[in-house]
């Protein structure tokens, strides 16, 4: 039995309707600054005009009135001055010497009404002017308005508050297409800090992980009594490098954290900070036999007291470290000046050129006759000086003492 095939799959309907076109934009249309200002002064000098215009006019018209009026009459068939201007029409006069008279009285009474229209049109334009700058610049104060917001917004951000946004509202202009991109740069900024942060807690604890894992392993192998005396050493000496990995990524991550200003701040006393610097390092100065000295005035500063305590320290310890081998000193002092704080750390050492001085706040970088590879620390001390105080809104500077050694240091505002 024969079977029908089946039925060619039929085509889609074809659509009875056009697809929108899209709308232009015409960008002549759009309300820009420029089309704005253009109408409003052109609008502004266009009123002026006419009222300037109309107040000339009123001006005139008055002069001419008072111009066209008789500056005498005539009573009892005499003459009779109505104006101060013509005294000479008076009495009865001969028609050569009343026509003479007249004409100069005339001439007198056209140039006083001229004059007169000068002085109220000029005191009439002073007038205008004042009004016309003082519309004007409330009329640019509101168009402005916008920037002074932008403005606004950018100061908090650079305050480190990135989660600001300017959200203009208004007309399609070119301020709001400039707050626009600025919004979009600080959505980026942001995403790009937090991305930062992220991988600054992952690599903290990617990188303390094996190094704590190395220090124990080691910690275990020195404490065993059989170990014999080369196994003892090596296992100081890697000992002494792990510590020493662990000193440069400490340091490393709290230069990372510390490059960008603080938002959270307390209360905190540079004096007591410096002091627990000072007790931290005694240890190190009596084996080296430094002296530590200095008068530590109480003075508080916003900022954040494990920073400022690691400032101390390092700028404490580097002053010790970095000293002459008998007889040595260093002053740690703070004091308060207007509108600041003082940490103030001086000790005795070798010379330092003055046009070494500012290398030394780059990391990694020391002195010509110190090595990167010495053991008196990683090279990031001072960096991380400089980075913390500028997290703080302050400096740090450094100065070369005559007889040797530096003079550090670092201002916080209070």
């Amino acid at each position: 039995m024969a079977t029908n095939p089946p039925p060619a799959p039929q085509a889609p309907p074809k659509p009875t309707w056009d697809p929108p076109e899209p709308q232009r934009s015409y960008p002549w249309l759009r309300p820009t600054i420029r089309i704005r200002l253009t109408l409003l002064y052109g609008g502004m000098f266009l009123i002026a005009g006419m009222v300037l215009l109309t107040i000339i006019y009123l001006l005139a018209a008055q002069a001419l009135h008072e111009s066209s009026q008789l500056p005498y009459r005539i009573l009892n068939g005499k003459l009779q001055p109505t104006s101060d201007q013509c005294p000479g029409l008076t009495g009865t006069l001969p028609s050569d010497v009343f026509m003479d008279r007249l004409s100069a009285c005339s001439d007198e009474q056209r140039r006083l009404a001229l004059d007169g229209l000068l002085r109220r049109s000029l005191l009439a334009l002073l007038g205008l002017a004042v009004a016309a700058f003082a519309f004007g610049y409330v009329m640019a104060g509101r168009v402005l308005s916008p920037l002074g917001r932008i403005t606004r917004t950018a100061r908090q951000v650079a305050g480190s508050d990135l989660h600001k946004r300017i959200e203009l509202e208004g007309p399609d202009d070119e301020l709001k297409e400039l707050a626009d991109t600025f919004d979009d740069m600080l959505d980026r900024l942001d995403r790009a800090f937090t991305a930062q942060q992220r991988f600054v807690a992952n690599a903290s604890h990617e990188l303390r992980t094996p190094l704590a894992i190395n220090r124990t392993l080691l910690e275990v192998q020195l404490a065993d009594p059989e170990a014999s005396p080369e196994l003892q050493q090596l296992g100081k000496t890697l000992l002494a490098t792990n510590e020493r990995s662990e000193q440069l990524v400490e340091g490393l991550l709290l230069l990372a954290r510390s490059e960008n200003e603080l938002v959270d701040r307390k209360p905190v006393d540079l004096s007591e900070v410096a002091s627990q610097a000072v007790e931290q390092a005694r240890g190190e100065a009596q084996t080296k036999g430094v002296e530590l000295r200095g008068v530590r005035q109480p003075t508080y500063v916003q900022g954040n007291g494990v920073l400022l305590e690691r400032v101390a320290l390092n700028l404490v310890q580097n002053a010790v470290r970095y000293n002459v081998r008998e007889g040595g000193w260093v002053s740690v002092s703070t004091e308060a000046q207007p509108g600041r704080a003082v940490l103030v750390v001086e000790n005795t050492g070798p010379v330092v050129p003055a046009y070494e001085v500012d290398n030394l706040f780059e990391p990694f970088r020391r002195l010509r006759s110190e090595r990167t590879g010495s053991d008196k620390g990683v090279g990031l001390g001072l960096s991380i000086v400089r980075s913390v105080a500028r997290a703080h809104g302050g400096t740090a500077t450094a100065e070369p003492r005559e007889d040797g050694g530096l003079v550090m240091r670092v201002a916080l505002p209070v």
